[in-house]
């Protein structure tokens, strides 16, 4: 199968994205509204409209690589499984405990949310492991076997186990492990060894039963998108994309769910990176603009920027390091990616003081905004980018998506323009205007406030919606360059073709780094090499392993990430750790301790693979759609701003259109995937590759 064709489905929460890659490297797309009611329904339909497009047997597809919101909509919904919790003696309470953390803190009326554990489902066993592994209180298999029977008869679905101390000593979970596996056989089990065998009670606990909160959830959409594969042809394998980048076979990512929490945003990330690589963009940052949320990420040295601190549900997911408390700790890699709630189909209303507001509710997919003439009543960020002439006002997506213009002016009018007391054309730049500053506070959450400057980057702008905000956007932000990559409305789903096969592994290592014992650091890392290579399933020489150390000043909560070589590790690459650390803490705080005690917290191998046929993805060329080869400009008046004003803009149907010289605005190029807008004060033109450059004046 190997020989065969590999398609990347990416969903969101309006369209649903597809897209192929021919054995001659070229690229074939398909766009479609998401189902919401069931999403493997628009995947089958889009993989089989676009394999018949092109004249290709189902059968001929060897793998179908895959992102999905099915574990984040389980949390944010609060429709996971019903999950019990085996904890050790006296910590029960770990779960409302959490940390002393508030998102907003002088709000005395906040309220945490529930725990995703109930308390008459969580249950303490006797049993105590010391901080070195050592058996303080030996298992009391009785107390195992008693929440087993309340178990049953509570209904529960899965289970999670976290005893104390156990990623020093994992015996009493394995123990406990096969019980519940031969007792409970109908469960979901997690166990913190296997999920997240690091320090820290509340985020090994809450990852470990995020885990098994999503895991049936999870488990039946993939087996079941799997089976509705094989069943309409599809013999090859189903791979999902990470929360932290990579790609994994689904039947481990349904062992381990928790890793996909937030796999969604993150292929685009991907993409960027591979796109900014063949470029010579090494610090970029990117801008994926959907129908639901707008979401913002960097690539620095021409690295993904990881974090393993994050947050999801509760109304809030996000990664920082001083707004806590909101949602449940998910302490996996994840990339490190600022979601709000603005996209195309984002609602647009007015808060109790009369102010203007977008998102974070959206129109999705169904009903979806009221030019899609659906059924939608609320204005939405697309309903105004109609109205000021951006977007085509009789269809999208290559006549897919029909437009009804004159809802979408009726809306904007009744709903937005009157309550104001503008115009038309002012109110609907006006709600573009807010969603962008909403955008901004994405981009600024990834960059200003990690110590970056935004002007030292490129702006990747994708997404259905990312090429009509970029230009405007990165005025704001005093960015010079915007990039709008190829099949940039589909560009997360091509990000899943570039993604390598990526398994990631830690162990918890607390250790002075003045003592740090060279041989077991050694052997921990081997082991962890063994172990990746084991669950990759592929020759070593396939895999390029990537190593990492948390470390941390004594006396401090709180630890980063640092590159370490791969190799046997000396004393000296203890150093060259320690200084790393120093140059890392200094660049994310602002400041550090030269000659302050360090020491190493956990461990971290990751093993990548890169997929066979990768370097054969051609990106300057795609394969071309039945549309008019008719080389007269096409104008359309669009609306500008106050500045600027209402201009007769000429429309493009295909980049190329542009040509290799830069070309000065107004310009609107209308692709199959998405819009892309350029102003009369910006210049664009064609790269290479593909690329469309739009330099901004700021």
């Amino acid at each position: 199968m190997d020989s065969g064709y590999r398609v990347a489905a990416d969903i969101g929460g309006t369209f649903t994205d597809i897209v192929l890659v021919t054995r001659e490297g070229t690229i074939a797309t398909k766009k479609l509204l998401s189902t919401p009611s069931n999403y493997a329904q628009a995947v089958i339909r889009g993989v089989m409209e676009l394999t018949r497009d092109l004249g290709l047997p189902m059968e001929s597809v060897s793998d179908v690589l895959h992102g999905c919101t099915v574990a984040t909509n389980a949390i944010l919904e609060n429709k996971g499984a019903k999950t019990a919790l085996l904890t050790t003696q006296g910590f029960r309470d770990v779960l409302e405990l959490r940390r002393i953390r508030m998102p907003r803190l002088y709000d005395l009326s906040y309220i945490k949310p529930e725990p995703l554990v109930p308390r008459h489902l969580r249950f303490e066993v006797e049993e105590r492991i010391g901080p070195h592994g050592e058996v303080l209180i030996p298992l009391n298999q009785e107390d195992v076997y008693r929440a087993i029977e309340k178990i049953k008869r509570a209904g529960a679905e899965a289970v999670a186990v976290t005893f104390l101390h156990s990623y020093a000593n994992p015996e009493h979970e394995r123990i406990v492990g096969e019980i519940l596996r031969k007792e409970l056989a109908h469960c979901f089990i997690s166990l913190s060894i296997e999920i997240l065998p690091e320090i820290r009670e509340y985020e090994r606990t809450s990852t470990t039963v995020i885990n098994s909160y999503v895991g049936p959830p999870v488990k039946r959409y993939l087996q079941s998108l799997r089976d509705q594969l094989q069943g309409a042809g599809v013999k090859g394998r189903l791979l999902v994309m990470q929360s932290g980048g990579g790609i994994i076979e689904s039947k481990t990512a349904i062992q381990r769910p928790a890793e996909i929490v937030e796999c969604g945003p993150a292929a685009g990330v991907i993409g960027s990176a591979y796109m900014g690589k063949l470029t010579g963009y090494p610090n970029i940052i990117t801008l994926d603009m959907g129908g639901t949320t707008a979401k913002a990420s960097i690539v620095e040295g021409g690295r993904l920027v990881k974090t393993d601190e994050y947050e999801v549900g509760g109304g809030i997911s996000l990664s920082s390091r001083l707004v806590k408390g909101g949602g449940y700790a998910l302490k996996i890699p994840v990339i490190d990616i600022s979601e709000v709630g603005a996209g195309g189909g984002s609602i647009v209303w007015f808060d109790k003081a009369g102010v203007l507001k977008v998102g974070p509710q959206s129109a999705g997919a169904d009903p979806g905004p009221v030019c899609y003439g659906l059924g939608g009543k609320e204005p939405t960020v697309t309903d105004a980018n109609v109205v000021l002439g951006y977007l085509n006002p009789k269809s999208l997506a290559g006549g897919s998506v029909p437009i009804e213009a004159g809802k979408a002016q009726a809306v904007i009018e009744e709903k937005v323009a009157r309550p104001l007391g503008q115009s038309l054309q002012e109110a609907a730049f006006g709600v573009h205007t807010v969603s962008n500053a909403i955008m901004m506070r994405a981009i600024k959450a990834v960059t200003t406030y990690r110590g970056r400057d935004p002007r030292d980057f490129v702006l990747f702008a994708f997404g259905g919606s990312g090429g009509v905000h970029a230009v405007e956007l990165a005025r704001a932000l005093g960015i010079k360059r915007i990039v709008i990559p190829p099949v940039a409305g589909v560009f997360s789903a091509l990000g899943l073709l570039v993604a390598n096969v990526e398994i990631g592994l830690a162990r918890a290592f607390l250790c002075s780094t003045f003592k740090v014992p060279i041989e077991e650091i050694n052997r921990a890392y081997r082991s962890l090499e063994e172990e990746v290579q084991s669950q990759l399933g592929y020759q070593p020489e396939r895999i390029t392993f990537h190593r990492l150390a948390d470390l941390r000043y004594s006396g401090q909560a709180y630890e980063l990430s640092i590159p370490v070589p791969i190799g046997e590790v000396t004393d000296q690459t203890v150093r060259q750790m320690e200084e790393a650390f120093e140059k890392e803490h200094e660049k994310t705080y602002g400041h550090c301790f030269p000659g302050h005690p360090k020491e190493t917290v956990s461990l971290r191998a990751i093993g990548s693979v890169v997929p066979d046929d990768v370097h054969t993805i051609n990106l300057r060329w795609r394969v071309d759609r039945k549309v008019s080869q008719e080389t007269a400009e096409v104008f359309r008046e669009a609306y500008f701003g106050p500045e600027m004003g209402e201009r007769n803009t000429p429309v493009l149907s295909s980049r190329d259109a542009l040509g290799r010289e830069f070309r000065p605005g107004p310009q609107i190029i209308e692709e199959y995937e998405g819009t892309i807008v350029i102003t009369p004060d910006a210049q664009a033109a064609l790269d290479e590759w593909g690329n469309i450059m739009i330099d901004v004046s700021v």
